[in-house]
């Protein structure tokens, strides 16, 4: 029965159909030993796929979800063209993992990684975007004015961001903390947001994705999410 190459190698949590697409750009997918192409289909009981030159079993691997505190200076990718650190790095495991959705280079704080390529399609879809906390650490103290403009919504280039839960997590001599749950993914959008406030922001964290809490997780390190938690994220 023939389905989709992208379709299909997600469904074996080699990445998301998204990244799939790319590797295919990138001709690192190959079809009985011709270089795929975007939007081939195939016969998994009678083709031969490979993914940089490595034969793919059709036997689905053991599915793996993680929960990763990324620090600061560590992309949110499987690979990096100039040799920088990636979150992958960071995770000893047999499965090729990849991220569900990004953390910019510059903030830290928690991402999954999966094999599990039809959840990560599904999280990464605007229609089942789930709400995530981030802690930014903003210098002095934030006027009224801003903490309602950060909850409302800010004006930016590609519009009007969508309203926010914002608060002011902890008051510092010099510095504010606040608390703050986006329920879209912007490109950016909190240091965006921040930006078109003249808020200073020094530091961004984020602590919790839906169902999912960073808690105590040291930085750099990572844990298995548990069999409620893989649960409440299937059924978000």
């Amino acid at each position: 029965m023939l389905t989709r190459l992208n379709k299909y190698l997600a469904s074996l949590g080699i990445a998301s159909r998204r990244q799939i697409d790319e590797y295919t750009t990138l001709g690192r997918i190959k079809i009985n030993g011709r270089l795929a192409l975007l939007g081939n289909k195939i016969d998994p009981d009678i083709d031969k796929i490979e993914v940089d030159n490595k034969l793919i079993s059709s036997i689905p691997p053991k599915l793996v979800y993680i929960a990763l505190n990324k620090p600061i200076g560590i992309l949110s990718t499987t690979k990096d063209t100039h040799g920088r650190p990636t979150v992958i790095d960071l995770v000893k495991s047999p499965h090729r993992l990849f991220p569900v959705g990004r953390l910019d280079a510059d903030s830290s704080g928690l991402i999954l990684l999966t094999n599990d390529g039809a959840l990560t399609l599904k999280l990464t879809h605007p229609r089942y975007h789930l709400p995530k906390t981030y802690l930014a650490t903003i210098k002095g103290a934030v006027p009224k004015s801003a903490l309602l403009a950060l909850s409302s919504g800010v004006r930016l280039i590609d519009g009007l961001t969508a309203p926010a839960d914002v608060s002011v997590f902890r008051q510092l001599k010099d510095a504010t903390i606040l608390r703050i749950t986006l329920y879209q993914g912007k490109k950016r959008q909190i240091r965006r947001m921040c930006l078109a406030l003249k808020l200073r922001l020094t530091e961004l964290c984020r602590i919790k994705i839906g169902p999912i809490n960073l808690g105590d997780l040291a930085t750099g390190k990572y844990r298995f999410l548990t069999e409620k938690e893989i649960s409440m994220l299937l059924s978000s």
